[in-house]
């Protein structure tokens, strides 16, 4: 099997497809420092919201609610940072600090050397799932 393609800012090129097997293959294919972002956020979402959907979409991991269309999360790798989206971010108190030209968007930017606010993460990963979730 061949190693998946590193795009611009080392994003791995990961086939679409939903459930846990291709959001596992893009997770192991992030390089560096980056696929412990990319681990840790996971695995928050996963304990944060059991039965959470994923699916990979546009290069990009995404999650949902069990109990809902669309989908509330998602991230993806650029040089110097891994960029976490709320789809519903303006909506989530606090509001995530990073803005978007999207209006509802809002962003997180976690670089190697950022410490995980695990207990805000998960704050935010459970207001976001109550939301209704983006349908991309």
């Amino acid at each position: 099997m061949t190693e998946p393609k590193l795009l611009s800012g080392g994003n791995p090129q990961i086939p679409k497809g939903d459930g846990d097997a291709p959001v596992a293959a893009y997770l192991a294919a992030m390089p560096g420092w980056k696929q412990r972002i990319g681990r840790a956020v996971d695995t928050l979402v996963v304990r944060t919201l059991p039965g959470v959907r994923k699916a990979v979409k546009w290069n990009s991991p995404f999650y949902g609610a069990p109990s809902q269309e669309g989908w509330f999360l998602s991230f993806h790798c650029f040089d110097r940072y891994v960029k976490l989206t709320f789809f519903r971010g303006t909506a989530l108190d606090p509001v995530p600090p990073g803005p978007s030209k999207q209006p509802d968007v809002r962003y997180l930017d976690i670089r190697e050397e950022d410490p995980i606010d695990e207990a805000q993460l998960a704050d935010w990963i459970r207001q976001a799932s109550a939301l209704a979730g983006e349908k991309l």
